[in-house]
C-alpha cells in the first residue's frame, strides 16, 4: 500500500484520476441527497415507497459514490500502475453495495406492504394472507439475491472461473453430491413458495401441530415459528407442512366453536341446567352470539354426558368462554342440585332396598 501511494504521488496521471474519482463520489453523494429529498416529497403519501426509501438510505448512500468511482477508474488509462487491482477492488465493493441495496429494497417493499395491510383490525384474514405471502416471498427473493451477489463477486476472480469450469467438467459425481447436500435448502425454499401461494398457513393462524396448540408467530425462508400457549416456541421446517397433515383452526376465518362436556347423574334437571347455561353464556363477553346448544350426547350405565356448544370470535376467547361456562355450571349444580353430580351406586344394595 505504501509503495502504491508513492507511485500515486510520483505519477500526475494517478493523482489526477484520484482527484476526479473523489469529485465524482462527492457529486454522487450530492445527487443522492437531492434525489432522496425529492422522492420523499413525491411519495410522502405512499407507505410502500416511504418504507423502501427509509430502508435503502444507507445502502444507496454507499452505492452511488462507488458507482461514480468505478466509472472514473474504468475510464482511466490502462497503463497506470495497479489500475487493474483498483478496478477489481472497486468492482467488488460495488457488487457488495448493489447486493446490499437490493436486499434493503426488498425488505423495505415487504415492510411497506405489511404496514399498508395491518392485522390489528377485527377481521384480519386478508391482512394475514398478504403478510404471509409478502414475508415468505420477500425472504426467498433475498436469499436468491444474496446467492447471486456472492456468485457474481466470485466470478470476478480468474481462479474462481477456472474452478467453476473444472467443476462443470466433472459435474457427474460432484453434481450428485452437491444436489444431495443442498436438497434440504432447496426443498424448504420451494416449500416456502408453495406455502406463500397456496397458503395452508398464515401469520397468526391457530394450528395444532404434533398435539401442540399455538399461533404462527413467524414464517422464515426455511422454518415456521409456532408460539405455544405457554410461551414456548416450536420450530418446524417448511417442508414438514407440505408432507404432513395438521389442524388449522383459522383457515377460513377466526370464528370457532367450543364445547364443554359435563358427566352428570341421571337425576339432573336438564331444563334448569339449560337455563343456567344460557344465562352464563349470554352474560359472557367472549360469546359472539352465533351458537348456543345444550344437549345430552351420550349415556352410560353410570352417568349421562351433557355437551354445551358455544361460539366465539377466536380460539383464545373460545377457550376462556369454555372455562367460564364449565366453572359456572359446576358451581350451580353443587349449590342448587347436588344430586345431579355423578355418584357410584351399588346396584345390589338398590335391589335389596327395593325388595324390603
Amino acid at each position: 500500500m505504501a509503495a502504491w501511494l508513492e507511485q500515486v504521488q510520483d505519477n500526475p496521471t494517478w493523482l489526477f484520476t484520484l482527484i476526479v474519482a473523489l469529485v465524482a463520489a462527492l457529486g454522487a453523494t450530492v445527487v443522492h441527497v437531492t434525489l432522496r429529498a425529492l422522492l420523499k416529497r413525491m411519495t410522502r403519501t405512499s407507505v410502500v415507497m416511504r418504507s423502501m426509501l427509509d430502508r435503502t438510505e444507507r445502502a444507496a448512500a454507499v452505492t452511488l459514490p462507488l458507482l461514480a468511482m468505478q466509472v472514473v477508474f474504468g475510464s482511466a488509462p490502462d497503463n497506470l500502475a495497479s489500475i487493474g487491482f483498483v478496478r477489481h477492488t472497486a468492482g467488488l465493493l460495488l457488487i457488495a453495495a448493489v447486493t446490499w441495496l437490493l436486499l434493503e429494497a426488498i425488505d423495505g417493499l415487504a415492510n411497506g406492504v405489511i404496514e399498508n395491510n395491518p392485522r390489528t383490525v377485527e377481521d384480519n384474514l386478508q391482512a394475514r394472507r398478504i403478510e404471509t405471502q409478502t414475508r415468505v416471498l420477500s425472504r426467498s427473493a433475498m436469499v436468491l439475491v444474496l446467492i447471486a451477489g456472492i456468485a457474481i463477486g466470485l466470478m470476478t476472480f480468474p481462479g474462481a472461473r477456472q474452478l467453476g469450469a473444472s467443476l462443470l467438467a466433472s459435474a457427474g459425481v460432484l453434481g450428485l453430491v452437491a444436489g444431495l447436500a443442498a436438497r434440504p435448502i432447496f426443498s424448504n425454499l420451494i416449500a416456502g413458495v408453495q406455502l406463500a401461494l397456496a397458503q395452508p398457513i398464515r401469520i397468526d393462524d391457530v394450528l395444532i401441530v404434533k398435539g401442540e396448540w399455538g399461533r404462527v408467530e413467524e414464517i422464515t425462508g426455511t422454518y415456521v415459528v409456532l408460539r405455544i400457549w405457554d410461551e414456548r416456541r416450536l420450530i418446524i421446517p417448511l417442508q414438514w407442512f407440505i408432507e404432513n397433515p395438521f389442524e388449522n383452526w383459522t383457515r377460513t376465518g377466526s370464528n370457532i366453536l367450543g364445547t364443554v362436556f359435563l358427566y352428570l347423574d341421571y337425576a339432573t334437571p336438564l331444563e334448569a341446567l339449560r337455563a343456567e347455561a344460557k344465562r352464563l353464556v349470554e352474560a359472557a363477553p367472549e360469546w359472539d352470539g352465533r351458537v348456543f346448544v345444550v344437549q345430552v350426547t351420550d349415556t352410560t350405565e353410570r352417568c349421562i354426558q351433557v355437551r354445551v356448544l358455544v361460539s366465539a370470535a377466536d380460539s383464545g376467547k373460545a377457550f376462556d368462554l369454555r372455562c367460564r361456562v364449565r366453572e359456572g355450571l359446576v358451581a350451580f349444580l353443587a349449590r342448587e342440585h347436588p344430586q345431579a353430580l355423578p355418584v357410584v351406586r351399588n346396584f345390589n344394595e338398590i335391589r335389596e332396598a327395593q325388595t324390603t
